[in-house]
């Protein structure tokens, strides 16, 4: 099957945008990648790189990969149910790996585990509105969830939100300087919490945004058969539609001084419903100006991120936590200088993408994982891919 690079540039935008968040999850206490005012005030440059990043980056850039996920779990479908089944548990092995003994802000699991429940919903759709619907349905289920949650939550804030001095402490001692055990049992910890946020809340809005995925790519949507004018004014349209929703949700946490009450569930509410459109707006407007970018080298560096997803993920996480856990340089930075380590991250991600796609087909843990998933699941690969 011929790539779609466009597809590829928009999967490359995608993980080289989860950085601009993630690298709070890895210079920073966990209570600082939602809460700016997580040391119990905030400086003026705390406060305004987090309003930029909330209104054009949080959720955005996991939204964008979640539904180019399910777009996946679509074109999986004629490799039949023992594949696609084989290929996403492989994922969530890998992901329980990679969040036990590397990084807890883990993402693979979640994917796999969602996964397996939306490629049969994926499957059986009878109808592009059907299979879109769906998501848009399980996708507001989980906001109300999100609101549900904040009603009947208590009103002083947790560790999570405003950790104390000597949670702090501890947090920095068993990511930098406590042995393996220690730091294992401590993710384990953060991993079982988050798959009870997974099945009681996050998992739905995951698995609408992979139905949503799924129905763009039957529509072919995802596959840029519309015309760039369409693509130009549905992406400016759906931009601007997305950060009008979220606007009024981060000027709310900013004058509640990101309040506990408020600010930890029900104001996260307006950028969650803004992010899918803002995501797809971002999309659109990849396929409205392809024909004027398609030929730039920055542009096929991107794509061939994009092809490596996966071994580019973890790539970051290697390099970040060897940065940040093993050089102390965690929590020496505030929010602004943290995405001066961006850049070079991303530069890595591109150079080693380039270079490895010169030599083979696929990036390193995609050969792994396709090799692993035809002997697991006894299909056969239909060529080499490397």
């Amino acid at each position: 099957m011929e790539r779609n690079v466009t597809l590829d540039f928009v999967r490359g935008i995608a993980i080289l945008g989860i950085l601009l968040l993630n690298i709070y999850g890895f210079g920073l206490p966990k209570a600082g990648y939602l809460n700016p005012a997580w040391y119990g005030d905030i400086t003026r440059s705390d406060a305004w790189t987090w309003a930029l990043l909330d209104l054009f980056a949080q959720v955005k850039f996991l939204s964008l990969f979640a539904i180019l996920f399910g777009a996946g779990l679509h074109m999986l479908l004629p490799r039949g149910k023992r594949w696609i089944q084989t290929r996403l548990t492989l994922l969530v092995l890998l992901g329980f790996i990679h969040g036990l003994f590397f990084w807890d802000g883990d993402i693979l699991l979640a994917y796999g585990l969602v996964g397996l429940i939306a490629w049969r919903m994926v499957r059986d759709a009878t109808s592009v509105k059907t299979l879109f619907n769906t998501g848009v349905v399980l996708y507001l289920m989980g906001i109300a969830v999100l609101l549900l949650l904040g009603f009947i939550s208590v009103n002083t804030p947790n560790n999570s939100w405003v950790p104390d001095a000597a949670n702090l402490q501890y947090e920095a001692w068993w990511k930098t300087r406590a042995g393996l055990m220690e730091a294992v049992r401590n993710r384990a910890d953060l991993l079982s919490n988050g798959l009870l946020a997974l099945g009681a809340q996050y998992g739905w809005q995951l698995a609408g945004l992979m139905l949503l995925g799924a129905a763009l790519m039957r529509s072919g949507w995802l596959k840029g058969q519309f015309t760039p004018r369409h693509y130009r004014r549905v992406g400016a349209l759906l931009i601007v539609l997305g950060m009008v929703i979220n606007l009024p949700g981060i000027i709310a946490q900013w004058q509640l001084g990101w309040s506990y009450r408020w600010c930890a569930f029900i104001l996260q509410a307006p950028r969650e419903l803004g992010a899918p459109l803002q995501t797809l707006g971002y999309a659109a407007l990849a396929w409205g100006f392809w024909p004027q970018i398609y030929q730039s080298r920055l542009v096929n560096a991107i794509a061939c991120v994009g092809r490596m997803a996966l071994s580019n993920y973890l790539l970051q996480t290697l390099i970040c936590t060897t940065l940040f856990y093993h050089f102390h340089l965690f929590m020496q930075f505030d929010r602004l200088q943290l995405l001066a380590f961006v850049p070079p991250v991303w530069a890595i991600n591109l150079l080693f993408s380039v270079l490895w796609l010169k030599h083979f087909r696929q990036g390193p843990l995609e050969w792994l994982w396709r090799k692993l998933t035809a002997r697991a699941s006894g299909v056969p690969l239909a060529r080499t891919s490397r």
